[in-house]
């Protein structure tokens, strides 16, 4: 056999490990829970209200990171400013940040008597344990990643198909209207997808800024710790719940990303 067909097999064979330590703790997961099992705890009241509050808080910050998120990314995929290298470091710094000291930082920013906490809580505005510190958190972890495909997606925008568009008399909205708004939506939707993905699953900064209680700020994942502790059959089935909904949305950004591609 020659070198060529031996090198592929060689490599396949040393990534054996790495997919087994990934596949064998998922495979464990779901065959632990039993399909009637799974429904009974699902439709359990504490189970819904942590769902309903992971959709919804996720929902609400991807909204959020695509409303402020794709100007910020433009910016950095097209625009040479002072300190974009700082600013570009700043937006990936939650990505790579331990999620208690997110937790942490927000807490002291925005608790009783942080730096801008203490101003809100003289005009009657409550943030931290609170739902809307649950958004917080989500949109300061996951975030960044739409921000990041939007400067990457804008970055590769072919600048002639624009200049032939503006020399044609295209205002400049139009120009990223019908010319760089349909060449960047594939790779934006599928950083929408990621960065809520990355929402719903987000634990240690919520915990920390938002607390654990039920029906305002226990999403899944806090759900899934509690329930280690009092209802293991319950932990269970939610992480299978969000297993199942962190592949769907894998499986949605890639088709969305091919599509693209395939268009382009």
């Amino acid at each position: 056999m020659s070198s060529h067909r031996r090198f592929p097999r060689l490599l396949a064979l040393a990534s054996l490990p790495f997919l087994a330590l990934v596949v064998v703790p998922l495979v464990a997961l779901v065959a632990r829970t039993e399909v009637g099992e799974l429904g009974e705890q699902l439709v359990r009241a504490d189970a819904l209200r942590a769902i309903g509050l992971s959709l919804s808080t996720a929902s609400l910050t991807v909204t959020i990171a695509v409303l402020f998120g794709t100007p910020l990314g433009y910016l950095l995929g097209r625009s040479a400013f002072p300190g974009r290298s700082i600013v570009d470091s700043l937006v990936d710094l939650p990505m790579v940040l331990p999620p208690s000291v997110a937790g942490v930082a927000l807490l002291v920013a925005f608790g009783r008597r942080g730096l801008v906490g203490h101003a809100l809580e003289s005009m009657g505005v409550h943030i931290a344990f609170t739902t809307a510190a649950v958004v917080l958190a989500q949109l300061f972890v996951a975030a960044p990643y739409f921000v990041r495909a939007a400067a990457g997606a804008f970055a590769r925008v072919d600048r002639d198909l624009e200049d032939s568009a503006a020399l044609d008399g295209a205002t400049p909205w139009r120009v990223f209207r019908h010319i760089t708004a349909p060449l960047v939506l594939p790779t934006l939707g599928a950083g929408a997808v990621m960065t809520w993905a990355r929402a719903l699953g987000e634990f240690g900064a919520t915990i920390i800024f938002a607390g654990n209680y039920p029906g305002r700020t226990q999403t899944m994942p806090l759900a899934i710790y509690i329930g280690f502790e009092i209802d293991l059959d319950l932990a269970i089935a939610l992480s299978v719940a969000l297993l199942a909904l962190s592949f769907a949305v894998l499986t949605t950004a890639k088709r969305v990303v091919r599509s693209g591609a395939l268009v382009d």
